[in-house]
């Protein structure tokens, strides 16, 4: 094989990037084989790249490491192959190589000819639906906004289309003169390093969240008082926020001594690898790289700190600050401290807006993100793991795990957020999140079935945040 004749620290740098077996992902590029020069020069140029990244799936804080393994049977398998299901198996292995490479993803984004204009998709597709899409954009701030339609218009490319329609719809790529070949390029990366085969923490989720962060932005508040680098950085945060999610939560990684949670000391594991990740492409792709030094690191720690808010198990330190900030009326948004915590809040509130959503939208959502609990559940029976909680489908069925969510977590939050912003979405919100949480206590008990919950759903369908 030619990866005989390449230093061992690059074998390992390599397979810790793909997650792969290096003498096979150094030879494969873009569907052909590669010649010993390009694959070693290549490879070489990648580890390089990687070292300065500082992107948590290719370095410690020691340099380039082997994965922490353990004596756990279930540490000796890959992650990516455990994880995915069985009908994945055949095609995942393609695209897993596409997808993980990022001296691939570079060869494939330099292609993009310079000067390329919004106008131009990025990926071709039939012209009725890119015409259906466009015409959903124009009403991208109501509430009602169908992500998964969108998705589908897309052609599976809602959070690149999105993302740059709303980067673009506030003048930021003008302002702060974004190079749009780079912006495209970042924007793929992005939805790529999301992991399709999620059922719920995958690019359309981070499509959701970034609309949803979209309609609060929107709202009198903050579009009054929030510059333009707030702005920034809370779409890019809400595109980014789960940015290489595994699809297992962080209990799961620590009790299965995954190297990232030694890394992070297992604390906010997934949060602190997801904007990891996005600074990673942030400095790939050279975004930012045309600012003064300062200014763009100052924002990658913005960044950060607004990614590690979504951390579930810091819900009630940002709520209880929230709420003393409301009670004593001290939220001052001329202070930059105060707005970018607002923004924590915003994204913590569009992260988990979904039972707030039209119950078609929601439901859909509900049965997505159980679909992942439970296929935990599984993997942890069978490796003989202590069932995480949520996770037992045994145990516990979608509206049981709904009805607690939003009791304990959704509602409390979205209280605080209607007492901060009392506008007609707020109350839209918490409206549907009323309905929604009713029609799942009547699927629980019996009392109605799924032809009953069309109507009230229709019936209760205003817009919530209007384009102004």
């Amino acid at each position: 094989m030619l990866v005989c004749f390449l230093p061992i620290q690059l074998c390992v740098c390599v397979r810790r990037i793909g997650r792969l077996n290096a003498p096979f992902a150094c030879c494969w590029a873009s569907g052909g084989w590669w010649s010993g020069a390009e694959c070693s020069a290549t490879i070489l140029r990648t580890c390089c790249l990687s070292c300065l990244l500082g992107d948590v799936r290719v370095r410690s804080q020691a340099g380039f490491e082997p994965e922490r393994r353990g004596s756990h049977p279930y540490l000796s398998i890959d992650f990516q192959t455990l994880h995915s299901r069985a009908e994945y198996s055949g095609a995942a292995t393609g695209r897993k190589i596409r997808r993980l490479f990022s001296f691939q993803r570079h060869l494939h984004s330099i292609r993009l000819p310079q000067g390329t204009s919004y106008s131009t998709p990025l990926h071709i597709l039939d012209e009725d639906y890119t015409g259906q899409a466009k015409c959903m954009l124009e009403k991208v701030g109501s509430w009602n906004f169908d992500i998964f339609l969108f998705d589908r218009l897309t052609n599976g490319n809602s959070l690149v289309t999105l993302t740059f329609h709303l980067l673009n719809r506030f003048g930021l790529i003008e302002l702060f003169q974004l190079d749009m070949v780079k912006l495209r390029r970042f924007l793929v990366l992005v939805q790529d390093d999301y992991h399709s085969q999620n059922p719920y923490h995958n690019a359309v989720h981070a499509a959701d969240v970034t609309q949803a962060m979209y309609c609060y932005l929107k709202e009198p508040k903050l579009s009054r008082s929030l510059t333009s680098c707030d702005i920034l950085l809370g779409l890019l945060a809400a595109a980014t926020h789960d940015l290489d999610h595994p699809g297992v939560n962080q209990p799961f990684l620590i009790k299965t001594d995954h190297y990232l949670a030694a890394l992070y000391r297992n604390s906010s594991v997934l949060e602190n690898h997801h904007w990891r990740s996005a600074v990673g492409l942030l400095r790939e792709t050279e975004l930012f790289f045309h600012l003064p030094a300062d200014d763009w690191l100052n924002m990658e720690r913005q960044l950060g700190s607004l990614i590690l808010a979504t951390d579930i198990s810091r819900q009630n330190e940002y709520l209880s600050k929230f709420r003393t900030h409301l009670d004593q009326e001290d939220l001052c948004l001329g202070s930059a401290g105060d707005r970018h915590f607002v923004l924590q809040m915003a994204l913590k509130c569009a992260d988990i807006c979904n039972p707030c959503r039209p119950w078609e939208l929601s439901k859909q959502w509900s049965e997505k993100v159980t679909e992942e609990f439970f296929h935990q559940g599984e993997i942890e029976k069978q490796h003989k793991l202590e069932v995480s909680p949520l996770c037992d489908n045994q145990a516990n069925t979608i509206g049981n795990i709904q009805i607690g969510f939003m009791t304990y977590v959704v509602e409390p939050l979205f209280a605080e957020w209607a007492r901060f912003s009392d506008t007609r979405l707020s109350q839209t919100m918490l409206g549907h999140l009323g309905l929604n949480k009713a029609s799942w206590s009547g699927l629980q008990t019996g009392s109605m079935d799924e032809s009953d919950l069309e109507e009230p759903a229709s019936r209760t369908s205003p817009q919530g945040s209007q384009e102004s």
